[in-house]
């Protein structure tokens, strides 16, 4: 119990930061039907931002909203340069403009980093080390799922009980039609975009408290994880997304103690290095899941008039 626990208090906390970037991800795919590939890189200059204000000597109750006001605004910079362009084009094209903007962010960190490692700031309080039934653990993951659900409680609310939340859902729906309908299509997206980059910024924070060092490519794995659970989940459900990341974060944190949780058990007498298959097996996982139920757990079927 004593391996088990801290591994399952570890993989709900990761679970709540992947939740927190996967929100974006499905949030924009409901809508445009894009799979934004730049959102793990925005995660990613959420942390730098944090890295260099902080360094610039400004005191943390300013360099934290500051963090998250300018993530909002280069998601929403990223919607209105890159994609409301070609709001018409091939979805490939789109599809292909993300990626683009993914490696120019990628690129832009490496040129003012250096490529060097950035030590992320230790914010007090989260940062601190408690004990839960005897396992240590830092604040930040007890914190993690408890913030996670009330930003889930919130945004289901805006979504399904303000007008902008009407809109969201009709565009969702039908872009054609709600446009017809005086849906102010370019307004809503660009709020979807400003509320994943919102949650990315959040989920950043949280996760860089626990892992310590930025860099460039520090975006691409959780970017992939959280994808991974919006897919499983069910892709366009923000429920799924959220219940996708819990489960991919504890089964990952297993995986990475299953050494120690066998050598414990007796069931084994060296180290067999399961922790090598930690990120495989949300790949293997989306795999399965596109295979057995395409659709996702939470995902409605769809299908095409003709």
């Amino acid at each position: 119990m004593s391996t088990i626990l801290p591994s399952l208090l570890t993989g709900i906390s990761v679970g709540g930061q992947y939740a927190l970037i996967a929100i974006g991800y499905t949030m924009v795919y409901g809508i445009l039907r894009l799979i934004n590939f730049a959102h793990g890189d925005v995660f990613m200059v959420a942390g730098i931002l944090m890295v260099y204000l902080n360094a610039s000597g400004l005191p943390l109750y300013i360099s934290l909203p500051l963090t998250i006001a300018l993530t909002v605004v280069i998601g929403f910079i990223i919607e209105r340069v890159a994609y409301k362009p070609l709001r018409s084009a091939p979805r490939m094209s789109i599809m292909i403009s993300a990626i683009g903007v993914s490696y120019l962010l990628q690129n832009l960190v490496l040129y003012v980093t250096g490529g060097l490692n950035k030590v992320y700031p230790t914010i007090p309080w989260i940062s601190q080390s408690v004990k839960v039934f005897g396992a240590t653990t830092k604040m930040v993951t007890l914190v993690t799922p408890v913030l996670v659900v009330v930003l889930v409680i919130l945004l289901v609310l805006l979504i399904n009980h303000t007008k902008v939340g009407m809109a969201m859902r009709a565009v969702s729906k039908d872009f054609e039609t709600s446009q017809l309908m005086g849906v102010k299509i370019n307004s809503v997206i660009s709020v979807t975009f400003v509320i994943g980059s919102f949650l990315a910024a959040i989920g950043s924070i949280l996760y860089f408290t626990n892992y310590n060092t930025v860099i460039q490519t520090s975006g691409a794995m959780p970017g992939l994880k959280a994808f991974v659970a919006a897919v499983f989940g069910g892709i366009g459900s923000v429920p799924g997304a959220v219940v996708g990341a819990f489960i991919i974060g504890i089964c990952e944190s297993i995986i990475k103690g299953l050494d120690i949780i066998l050598l414990q058990a007796g069931l084994t007498t060296q180290m067999l290095g399961l922790s090598t298959f930690s990120d495989a097996f949300s790949f293997a996982l989306l795999i399965v899941i596109l295979i057995v139920k395409p659709t996702g757990l939470f995902g409605e079927k769809t299908t095409d008039k003709v």
